[in-house]
């Protein structure tokens, strides 16, 4: 399918492969798409700056940037960063079309209704798009799918509106009239207030006053001010709502001095925040930002999993403002026929883009529109350059993220002697396809069912979400395909039994290998070394300094099952390692903390013993300092002592040497070790009786800190 891409300051219409759609989404294949001018626009920009420049304009990226680097090294996060920019970002967030396939968790839509759409990354420019079904609304019937597509503009202006709690007959100055201004003016007008509206554009304010606005001002600073208080009779205005895009603050500073005591300022627009203490306190003015649609936005449990707010608690949600919008639209109480312009083709975007980018007069309301047929949309596509290998171990990827890049792909790579990889698959196909090209598979899909039926394929390395884990590895396994699945295997105990009952009844199964790679790091193959000819049973303590997560984070929800099943079972899986032999009772316990800001699975102590005598013992925590060692462990046997620091530290003491190092946790040297297998037809690297084990270990743990 077609999407719209923008990179190093340009724009691009390019061909990746169409999604699938998600259990909790809809579908939707697009008829219209709104451009933003504004903020496209300003986007375009911004990504012809340098990295650094970047940088300096949007520092909540950045820091988000120095923790993954502190957390997987700074090398490693400027390839995954620069890769992402490189590839293309995707661009738009608000579009309208028709239903063409309904997630298998969805009601109220179905295949042919017609709907608009919003969400960065989301509503995007291109030929079919996944959306959640909070970010999507039907369209009233009387309405076009030109209007509609408007429909997160309308949905951000009816938010500032709702913040800023209009009554009848108060008087509103909007300050900026483009597209949102243009809006938000008429929705207030409806609200019974008196509307003054103020551009530096008169063309901007001609449209406004025809559609409604009492009062245009063509003026800005001491002029608009003054301009306000005659109008106002000296008062000033009940209320302002920013929808200009300015760097400079001053238009701050405005909005303040033309108000009377006690007014509202709703700042919608991107504007400078520089405040002077005097103007807002000397008037006890209320100062509100406007968060995009309304409540919900931002929030991943709404947005992405689909789960609403009570109607009775939370009246105007991000989707009830879109929906109402809509209304509006239908009603004519907001009109958008003196700003419209005729669309442009999608295969005309580069050129629609360029115009928008020149100076002089630019449109309001800019739309895309779509071919009404669209046909098939493959969602494999290959790559010219490289071909799969019957010599070799044909990998496909499934899941494109931080991790697969950062980690597994690289490793693979420098497999490529053994290993050919053959497809990157991703729900979403621009992930997929900037992920083939960088690393060089033979194709990019979007389709998992595809790859299970391709008979080139003999491996398939799962690093999807974690609640994806297990019914992923049932689906390959049953297609006769070999498994590689990033912790953990298994998120309930149903599942566990459901992967060693298909083992039971099924002769000449593939191999099945979780990703505890621990067990495989070169300070750990030494221990085990000195532990091979031990005359004892064994005492290892393992001690995590995990770091602190918020409640919100998505390894706490359903996706990533908690911190004791996502990360913890590495370490269960390391102590049969270490021990050699398979666990016999579990103990654990977490720290009370009296309140809701650690969760159970945070802080813990968990002890298993083993049947050889052996016991170990984790202690989980999130309370350290970050400058802390992460992982330390200790092993007692035999007179001797191994103390390793971080994988980069092994201390002996007793009997042997010591070793130095990088840090290594054994990623490569487990898909090493896997090859082999796969290759020579050996024993598995991690026998199935070890995984599914520690998987019953880690639910163990789970069921007694739930206690």
């Amino acid at each position: 399918m077609k999407q719209v891409l923008v990179r190093s300051g340009n724009v691009f219409l390019k061909e990746v492969p169409a999604p699938t759609v998600g259990p909790k989404n809809i579908l939707v294949s697009v008829n219209r798409s709104c451009i933003s001018i504004g903020t496209e626009v300003a986007g375009i920009k911004m990504s012809g700056l340098p990295l650094y420049k970047r940088a300096l304009k949007q520092p909540h990226h950045v820091k988000r940037v120095v923790q993954l680097m502190r957390d997987h090294g700074i090398a490693r996060v400027y390839r995954q960063v620069k890769t992402k920019l490189d590839g293309g970002l995707p661009a738009g967030y608000s579009a309208s079309g028709t239903v063409v396939e309904v997630g298998s968790q969805v009601s109220g839509f179905q295949v042919g209704d017609r709907v608009a759409c919003g969400g960065a990354g989301i509503a995007n420019h291109a030929e079919l798009i996944d959306v959640p079904v909070n970010l999507a609304v039907h369209i009233p019937g009387n309405l076009d799918f030109d209007r509609a597509a408007s429909v997160t503009l309308g949905a951000i202006a009816l938010q500032g509106l709702r913040r800023a709690k209009p009554t009848l007959g108060e008087t509103f100055v909007v300050i900026g009239l483009g597209i949102l201004g243009q809006i938000t003016a008429q929705l207030l007008k409806a609200n019974g207030c008196h509307i003054i509206g103020t551009d530096l554009d008169s063309e901007r304010v001609e449209i406004a006053r025809q559609n409604g606005l009492d009062i245009g001002v063509i003026a800005a600073g001491p002029e608009l001010v003054d301009a306000v208080m005659k109008i106002t009779d000296g008062h000033g205005a009940d209320g302002v709502i920013i929808t200009a895009v300015s760097q400079s603050s001053q238009i701050l500073s405005d909005a303040f001095n033309l108000c009377r005591k006690k007014a509202r300022v709703v700042i919608v627009g991107d504007v400078g925040l520089d405040m002077a203490r005097d103007e807002i306190y000397n008037k006890e003015l209320d100062v509100l930002i406007s968060c995009s649609y309304g409540p919900g936005r931002y929030d991943q449990v709404y947005e992405e999993e689909g789960q609403d707010y009570p109607f009775p608690y939370v009246r105007w949600t991000e989707n009830r403002n879109m929906a109402e919008y809509l209304q509006k639209l239908a009603s004519g109480t907001v009109s958008l026929d003196n700003m419209l312009e005729e669309p442009f083709p999608i295969e005309e975007a580069v050129a629609a883009y360029n115009k928008l980018s020149r100076p002089g007069r630019k449109p309001l309301l800019t739309i895309f529109k779509y071919p009404e047929e669209a046909g098939i949309m493959p969602r494999t596509l290959l790559f010219g350059s490289a071909t799969s290998r019957l010599d070799k171990v044909n990998v496909a990827i499934v899941g494109a993220g931080e991790f697969a890049q950062g980690t597994h792909l690289p490793n693979l790579v420098k497999l490529k002697q053994s290993v050919c990889l053959h497809t990157i698959v991703s729900r979403t196909g621009l992930s997929a396809q900037r992920t083939a090209e960088r690393f060089g598979a033979v194709q990019a899909s979007t389709d998992f069912d595809a790859v299970l039926s391709n008979r080139e394929i003999n491996l398939v390395l799962i690093a999807s979400r974690h609640d994806l884990h297990a019914p992923m590895v049932l689906q390959a396994l049953r297609a006769g395909k070999n498994v590689f699945v990033e912790k953990p295997l298994a998120l309930t105990a149903e599942q566990i039994d459901e992967i060693e009952e298909y083992y039971k009844n099924t002769s000449s199964a593939p191999l099945l290998m979780t990703g505890f790679n621990r067990r495989f790091a070169p300070a750990i193959d030494r221990i085990r070394m000195g532990l091979a000819n031990r005359k004892s049973p064994i005492i290892v303590n393992y001690r995590m300094n995990a770091g602190y997560l918020p409640s919100d984070h998505w390894v706490h929800g359903e996706q990533g099952g908690g911190r004791n099943l996502g990360e913890a079972c590495h370490i269960y899986d390391l102590f049969s390692a270490l021990t050699g032999s398979m666990p016999v009772d579990v103990y654990a316990r977490s720290i009370n903390s009296g309140g809701t800001y650690w969760r159970a699975d945070d802080n813990f102590v968990a002890t298993i013993r083993y049947e050889d005598g052996s016991v170990c013992t984790l202690t989980y925590t999130s309370l350290g300092a970050k400058s802390f060692a992460k992982e330390q462990v200790e092993v007692f046997a035999d007179g001797t002592v191994w103390s390793l620091d971080d994988y980069k530290r092994l201390d002996v003491f007793g009997v042997g040497s010591g070793w130095r190092g990088r840090i290594d946790k054994g990623h490569k040297q487990e898909l090493e070790a896997l090859i082999r297998a796969l290759q020579s037809g050996s024993g598995w690297p991690i026998s199935l009786a070890e995984q599914l084990a520690t998987s019953r270990v880690a639910l163990a743990v789970e069921q007694q800190l739930a206690a």
